[in-house]
């Protein structure tokens, strides 16, 4: 054992010595061959200004008003659709959440409800008035609700008909079914 660790320990020793000639000359190669590659700055884009003019526009943040859905739906021959050309009623422009009833008048064929819409204006509806968004034809009017008659659009340009009852207003709760 001692003969071969005096024969390895010479060996190892003089492969520690300070002449590094060789590596330093293959950096230089290197160093030499390479060409630093900078990327040129990019070309800035010039901004170009435009007049801004959406006002003039709908705000997306705003429901539109009824009127501009209803009469941009196609309306498709041979099916059930509401009459274009009749006048709307005052109560046609509040949907049926914000109307609330809140009594009757009369007796009989003659009876009258009574509605508050949600600018508090009182309004008096008897059968064949209409309220509502989607063409709510008063059918009845009895002493505790209203029954309407409503068209609602499939969004194929024809129609379909709901009845939707307008109940009394109790301890200030309104309810619709």
């Amino acid at each position: 054992m001692k003969k071969v660790a005096l024969v390895v320990l010479p060996l190892l020793l003089t492969g520690c010595f300070d002449d590094i000639t060789e590596q330093q000359e293959f950096i230089n190669q290197v160093r030499a061959g390479t060409k630093a590659k900078v990327e040129p700055i990019p070309e800035i884009t010039q901004f170009e200004h435009f007049a801004y003019n959406a006002q003039e526009l709908r705000s997306p943040f705003v429901a539109p008003k009824p009127e501009v859905i209803q009469d941009n739906l196609l309306q498709v021959q041979n099916c059930l659709h509401p009459d274009p050309k009749r006048k709307k009623e005052p109560l046609e422009g509040y949907p049926l959440d914000n109307i609330k009833m809140k009594g009757t008048l009369g007796s009989g064929l003659d009876t009258w409800a009574l509605i508050t819409a949600s600018d508090d204006t009182l309004y008096r509806v008897t059968r064949g008035n209409y309220m509502g968004l989607y063409h709510g034809k008063v059918l009845q009017v009895k002493g505790s609700y209203i029954e309407l008659l409503e068209m609602i659009p499939d969004g194929a340009g024809c129609w379909k008909e709901r009845l939707t009852k307008v109940e009394i207003v109790e301890a200030g709760n309104a309810s619709k079914k």
